[in-house]
């Protein structure tokens, strides 16, 4: 679907026509800011042949977000999204299903288009996920998607920070200092 493609055209801002089948996962980084927050993101690419889906999974777990991709001109790859969103969902502890997540319509400048825009739209406004068009080849699109992402995870974050901060004892020191016990001996 052209998922490595995507991440180094976000990340090197490069496009190469071919590329071999991930196997496993690869990382890449990148450091950006996301509302005056330095963030560096760790990008996982997983393969996505069924064959590597056990091996992969074990990868979701940590997660801060999740970007599914299909390309809108594989109508497979679209309906294999349901499948990819549960299991990553299911690999995810505690399992939310506001977990952040975007869903990435691929190839957008191929004139042999499947999957119509209003088909994937509608599944992601049922699933309440934000969804791109875009084209790693002509770069369209993919710096949102990738930002999105990350402001959705910085959100999440945050607020789970807070709720922290907010249920914790706050412990003072008495105003009269304790004198010290006498001994006799």
């Amino acid at each position: 679907v052209g998922k490595t493609s995507l991440l180094h055209q976000y990340v090197h801002k490069t496009f190469y026509e071919d590329y071999r089948t991930t196997l496993g996962a690869s990382i890449l980084t990148k450091v950006l800011a996301v509302d005056s927050t330095p963030l560096k993101l760790q990008i996982w690419d997983t393969g996505g042949q069924e064959r590597f889906r056990s091996m992969v999974s074990t990868f979701y777990k940590g997660s801060d977000g999740c970007m599914l991709a299909f390309d809108v001109t594989d109508r497979e790859s679209f309906e294999a999204l349901d499948n990819w969103r549960d299991d990553f969902l299911d690999k995810v502890i505690p399992r939310e299903q506001d977990f952040p997540m975007v869903v990435l319509g691929n190839k957008i400048d191929l004139s042999d288009r499947q999957v119509p825009k209003e088909t994937a739209s509608a599944w992601c406004k049922e699933k309440d996920i934000p969804y791109f068009e875009v084209s790693a080849k002509n770069d369209i699109n993919v710096a949102e998607a990738f930002e999105t992402l990350a402001k959705q995870a910085l959100s999440t974050y945050k607020g789970i920070f807070e709720s922290y901060l907010t249920d914790s004892i706050k412990l003072t020191p008495n105003d009269k200092p304790k004198q010290p016990k006498q001994s006799c001996c």
